[in-house]
């Protein structure tokens, strides 16, 4: 291909992704290093017959003439970054000079903002992330293994909680996991506890959302991969059969190693999805419970003071962290296709 054909073939896609994804990017990174400019404030003394009485208020000319001089804000460089909203490096620091043991310096470490939402999202990052994977995987080469009869509605059936709305799907199984829904009646049951609530206890809490994560992800696995079995290649199934080999074994031998290229690819995207988890917790109503980075910038972005350099700093973290998890997997990726 010419170098002309190949500039025009690509300068649409270019542009847009300057447009809707450098630019951005660049200026959360700039709002990031900003803070909101304090109000102006002015102190007037009133006097009367009974005495003086200093009041303060707040000058709106000086304080509108100073937002537009520096629209911005007032420049606060790692400030942001490094308060106790975000990475808290002297709390950090005091909590590791003060440690008795690990568990203890952990335990201070959750209870800065950004690393109990660090946490959660972690944890439940590495938890669905491979649940997803293998769940997918199985639900395809066993929908690949039926007869053609019912594969259609079996396929239908499989795809249901991905087509569902996120809102909706997290809302259903929430009321299922009431006192006075089925799946929380039945706890109750089993466990022999009629005070058995998934709403006040963190642990089941956590547990819910992230079957609700492999739940509704799996659909978008399952897709992947019994695409990929489609092409498989038969002739090379049949010589595995006729050498002896069982149904385990030319999984595990034709087929996975086949279908390797497809596990990369889905892992990149639900480590992506999984690490901006934000629907599920809000669905849940579980911000007393779990918190992720994107609950904190949503919260920082809402009420009445709306705090954009802490949300920025936050989002800026939050692509760091993505660019941290998914570095692994580019790097095994382009071994591989330096190989090739």
């Amino acid at each position: 291909m010419k170098h002309g054909t190949f500039f025009w073939f690509v300068f649409p896609s270019a542009l847009l992704m300057l447009l809707f994804i450098a630019m951005p990017i660049v200026s959360v990174v700039l709002q990031s290093l900003y803070v909101q400019h304090e109000q102006v404030l002015i102190e007037v003394e009133n006097c009367s017959l009974f005495g003086c009485e200093t009041t303060t208020s707040v000058d709106q000319e000086a304080t509108r003439a100073l937002r537009e001089a520096e629209p911005l804000g007032r420049w606060a460089g790692l400030d942001v970054y490094l308060n106790r909203a975000h990475l808290a490096t002297s709390e950090v620091a005091e909590a590791w000079s003060t440690r008795e043991s690990l568990g203890d310096f952990f335990s201070g470490l959750y209870n800065l903002p950004f690393y109990r939402a660090l946490a959660f999202t972690l944890t439940y990052t590495f938890i669905v992330t491979p649940l997803t994977i293998i769940l997918g995987f199985f639900i395809a080469v066993a929908v690949n293994s039926t007869i053609k009869a019912v594969r259609g509605p079996t396929i239908f059936f499989s795809l249901l909680p991905f087509v569902i709305t996120p809102l909706v799907g997290s809302l259903v199984l929430f009321w299922m996991l009431d006192a006075r829904g089925i799946l929380g009646a039945g706890l109750q049951w089993l466990a022999d506890n009629p005070d058995l609530s998934v709403k006040a206890s963190t642990p089941l809490m956590w547990i819910a959302l992230m079957i609700y994560g492999v739940w509704h992800s799996a659909p978008f696995a399952f897709v992947v991969f019994y695409a990929g079995l489609q092409t498989v290649n038969q002739d090379t199934l049949e010589s595995a059969m006729i050498d002896g080999a069982n149904r385990w074994e030319r999984i595990r031998y034709v087929v996975f190693p086949h279908l390797l290229p497809l596990v990369t690819f889905v892992a990149l995207i639900q480590l992506m999805d999984n690490f901006r988890v934000f629907e599920p917790i809000v669905s849940f109503a579980a911000q007393a419970h779990a918190t992720s980075l994107s609950i904190a910038i949503f919260t920082d972005l809402g009420g009445e003071t709306r705090l954009l350099s802490s949300a920025a700093a936050t989002s800026v973290l939050t692509i760091i962290g993505v660019a941290i998890l998914l570095s692994p997997v580019m790097v095994r990726t382009y071994r591989d296709f330096g190989k090739d």
